[in-house]
């Protein structure tokens, strides 16, 4: 295993950002979690602890730039410069048509969704630079790879984005060791989905991926020698409902 170093993910109070957490774990010297909610983050500090690995929460609201930069320095100071940055922070709105949605519902998506990544990475990527090693894993979505014409505006537009964003990474920062991944899981069973206008139902969610099966995708990413860049990944459960 070649995770070693300082993990940090940011939406990791649930979801797909729990997910990863408990599986880096194994190979990650120190876990560092982010997110807005404080209770669900010592959810998943206590997660990676029973998985047998080191970890710690740290609030944050990632459309607080000051805020992101600040978090960031404190983990270099504590633990060592990042060696994998998990984005996993991301939001959507039940009224995303536009028949009913509005430019403020739309750039607060962008914000969480787009703008929020961009700060992470802008905060990591001097300590990468020096140690010549670092890998972003941007979490987006099937609706980033192949147009998912009921996500809404905000959310397509920010996660079609977010693979732009891992490009410009491998492409300015590969000389110094740095490297990204758009990382495109599809239906995963989050609580996400409470936000679509039509929730799925509790079967339709068994025939989803879990967050620990996209965890275990990221982790073998996070593994692989640092010579090898995975540029994209897209998966999907067997039952893909966006062939419907």
């Amino acid at each position: 295993m070649t995770c070693a170093g300082v993990t940090w993910i940011l939406g990791g109070g649930s979801g797909i950002g729990r997910g990863a957490a408990a599986a880096l774990a194994a190979s990650a010297d120190v876990v560092i979690v982010s997110g807005r909610r404080r209770a669900e983050l010592e959810e998943t500090v206590a997660a990676v602890r029973r998985a047998g690995g080191k970890a710690n929460s740290i609030p944050l609201d990632v459309s607080d730039a000051d805020a992101v930069i600040a978090v960031a320095q404190g983990i270099e100071r504590e633990h060592g410069a990042v060696r994998t940055l998990v984005y996993s922070a991301g939001t959507n709105v039940k009224n995303r048509f536009w028949a009913d949605t509005t430019p403020e519902d739309y750039s607060r998506v962008l914000d969480i969704n787009l703008t929020g990544a961009m700060r992470a990475v802008h905060a990591v990527l001097p300590g990468m630079r020096d140690a010549r090693d670092g890998l972003v894993v941007l979490v987006s979505s099937w609706a980033g790879w192949r147009f998912a014409p009921g996500v809404g505006a905000g959310y397509s537009t920010s996660k079609t984005a977010l693979g732009a964003l891992a490009e410009t990474i491998n492409a300015q920062e590969r000389s110094a060791g740095v490297r990204a991944t758009h990382f495109c899981p599809g239906e995963v069973a989050t609580e996400i989905l409470d936000t679509r206008p039509d929730p799925p139902s509790a079967a339709e969610r068994e025939l989803m991926l879990t967050a620990e099966d996209v965890g275990e995708a990221l982790r073998w990413i996070a593994d692989l020698p640092s010579r090898v860049c995975v540029n994209e990944i897209v998966f999907t459960p067997t039952a893909n409902t966006s062939y419907a």
